[in-house]
């Protein structure tokens, strides 16, 4: 149904009125417009394709197994289109400093929540929503499991963590050196010298301890972390632990408009 225009109508931009819904704590209430819309009309549909009583007795038609392999192949495509936008868009579009600055969500109630929290994104703005949006509120969950993956890495290739030790130690004597020969002051040129030789030495224990293998490994593992809990978890409210992020309530102003007759 279609409302015709009129002079009290106001045009909201999508991307104002999503700030407002974020703001107002009612964000989720656009992840669930996709798979609502979809329901709807596989609803409408389905009375259409149930038999009816008198033709019970008849054999099912082709047409009935057409539609079904059509409808594999349109959720196989949309599946595929989904994949292609998780992996071109970038999740960190909409991350800000104020979102690292708030408190850490939840690990139980809010970051892993139940089972009925997942949910395959049914079209490729949905997954985008998800994504960005999750990574803004869970930016500090994701950042504890990068620094986890990290460690695991670091375990996993001990002579890794053995290099980074060494070059640990080799900047503690470096500032002991400077400090206490007071290079800054004394020898500058000096310092700059001991410095670049150190960066030298550093960049040479770390390549030779194969450390660049577990930097990479446990970025390649966190960003496939981030972005499949991401697109996954549905844009439910927090819970009542982060106060700053409960909905608000929405409340309804009635605008009386008077026409003042001379």
């Amino acid at each position: 149904m279609s409302f015709a225009p009129n002079p009290l109508s106001l045009t909201v931009s999508d991307p104002a009125f999503e700030s407002w819904l974020r703001d107002s704590g009612h964000l989720y209430t656009l992840d669930t417009l996709p798979a609502s819309s979809s329901s709807s009309s596989s609803s409408s549909s389905a009375p259409s394709a149930s038999p009816s009583p008198s033709s019970s007795n008849k054999p099912i038609p082709t047409s009935t197994s057409t539609s079904t392999s059509q409808s594999r192949l349109s959720f196989f495509l949309s599946s595929l289109r989904t994949l292609a936008t998780l992996i071109s868009n970038n999740p960190l579009a909409k991350l800000q400093v104020a979102d690292l600055a708030g408190p850490t969500p939840s690990w139980t109630r809010d970051f892993i929540g139940g089972p009925g929290e997942y949910s395959w994104p049914v079209e490729s703005p949905q997954a985008r929503l998800r994504v960005q949006e999750n990574v803004r509120r869970y930016a500090k969950n994701y950042m504890f499991l990068s620094l986890l993956f990290f460690t695991c890495c670091l375990y996993r290739i001990p002579i890794s963590l053995l290099g980074l030790v060494a070059c640990l130690g080799i900047w503690e004597g470096v500032r002991f050196c400077i400090k206490s020969w007071e290079m800054e002051e004394k020898y500058p040129v000096l310092r700059q010298v001991m410095v670049n030789v150190a960066l030298i030495i550093t960049a040479s224990v770390l390549y030779i301890c194969y450390f660049q293998f577990a930097l990479v490994y446990a970025i390649g593992l966190s960003y496939a972390a981030m972005l499949i809990h991401a697109s996954l978890r549905k844009l439910t409210p927090l819970s009542k632990s982060n106060g700053s992020s409960q909905p608000k309530k929405v409340v309804k102003k009635s605008v009386r408009f008077s026409s003042s007759s001379k």
